[in-house]
């Protein structure tokens, strides 16, 4: 015989001032997990929102980022011959590129961060085809002109348009800001791949990596295989998704490992609060629990009462922790690239699945503090129970 729910949903109504310790405590925990692993999945979908299935990186053979890549234009002039690339009426869609990074102050600190820099070509647009001028126009090339991406303008001082910066021994005039789809490229700051190098003291005529506008996704071998197998050249092709998927590896990994680091020890406190909780309901229902037993209702129907009991302030809890970390949902905020040493904004992303998680985090610390409470109240002997009250 299966105790009515009803009567769980009155015991924790009856008792919500010792039950409302247990609530706070698994909310606070589901709320930090939630909001950690919104945060790696920002970082992570920002980044690989960057890359499209149908444009390849080249890069030196052996190179872990662009910061560590380098292609000559002897290198270039032949991959502008490769098979797989599309074409355009004014050229093979390449873009060699100038990568680097430059020390700008932050709006929020002004402190300096780590601005990535990019040369790019003047056919990046139709590369990048997600990447639209918002504001102003594209630069010109052959003039000290640059665009900012959006996210840059919001997040370091200098960067709104009109204004001129330094770059190298260079001043250039921001003339335009781009909108790259809340991908990374947001956070840069792109020029003339040609002028920006030797505003660094740096040939005109060597680059950090090179993407090309593949005919289709499915052009990638023919075009892998033709370069890679190429003895005049020395160089790695990725599809430009794949790069920026795993750049975003090991910052990701890191958050996650902190982040359930800190939900875990967390956990612990808010499953000790769940199990002071459910304790004290076994205490407090003694005259309760022996009046089942001698009704009839088995030791199973008892714990199955309680553990369900538990997993209501658990359900509770998780719902208000997540509740909390929701207007965090599409809030900017910035970290280092470890791959690149560059800051990048991106934002909180808070997804249905993750809540799931949450709630579902919450269950099982609701499930643990309540499962031994619940046998204690089942197991102690009806006789006993009757005799203290």
């Amino acid at each position: 015989m299966a105790i009515p729910v009803i009567y769980n949903f009155r015991s924790v109504k009856a008792r919500w001032t010792s039950a409302i310790v247990a609530v706070l405590g698994i909310a606070g925990t589901v709320g930090v997990f939630v909001a950690m692993l919104s945060l790696a999945r920002g970082f992570k979908a920002t980044l690989v929102s960057s890359g499209s299935a149908d444009n390849a990186m080249v890069m030196r053979a052996g190179a872990t980022s662009e910061m560590t890549g380098g292609v000559g234009i002897d290198a270039v002039k032949i991959l502008q011959d490769a098979p797989g690339i599309a074409r355009s009426s004014d050229g093979p869609l390449v873009t060699p590129e100038v990568v680097l990074v430059a020390p700008i102050p932050l709006i929020s600190t002004g402190t300096d961060a780590n601005v990535q820099i990019r040369g790019v070509s003047k056919n990046v647009l139709q590369i990048r085809n997600k990447v639209k001028i918002v504001e102003g126009r594209m630069f010109q090339p052959g003039l000290n002109e640059v665009v900012v991406g959006k996210n840059a303008t919001k997040s370091y001082t200098g960067l709104t348009l009109g204004n001129t910066i330094s770059l190298g021994n260079v001043r250039w005039l921001i003339v335009g800001i781009f909108d790259a789809g809340g991908s990374s490229f947001d956070s840069e700051v792109w020029a003339d791949a040609h002028l920006l190098g030797p505003a660094y003291n740096r040939p005109d005529t060597f680059f950090q990596s090179v993407t090309v506008h593949l005919v289709s996704p499915d052009s990638l071998q023919q075009f892998k295989d033709a370069v890679t197998s190429d003895p005049r050249l020395n160089v790695d092709v990725t599809r430009e998704i794949d790069y920026y998927s795993k750049q975003s590896t090991r910052l990701t990994t890191l958050i996650t490992v902190l982040g359930g680091l800190i939900a875990a020890i967390m956990a612990i406190g808010a499953v000790f609060g769940a199990l002071n909780t459910m304790y004290s309901a076994v205490a407090e229902r003694g005259r309760e629990i022996a009046t089942m037993r001698a009704l009839g209702f088995g030791g199973p129907s008892v714990v199955f009462s309680f553990v369900i009991e538990a997993l209501l302030i658990a359900f509770v809890g998780g719902l208000l922790g997540c509740l909390v970390v929701l207007p965090l949902n599409g809030l900017t905020t910035g970290a280092m690239n470890l791959q690149t040493f560059s800051h990048l904004a991106f934002a909180f992303k808070i997804t249905p699945e993750l809540l799931v998680k949450g709630i579902i985090f919450a269950l099982v610390m609701g499930f643990v503090g309540g499962l031994l409470p619940a046998v204690r109240a089942a197991t102690r002997p009806v006789a006993q129970a009757l005799r203290e009250l």
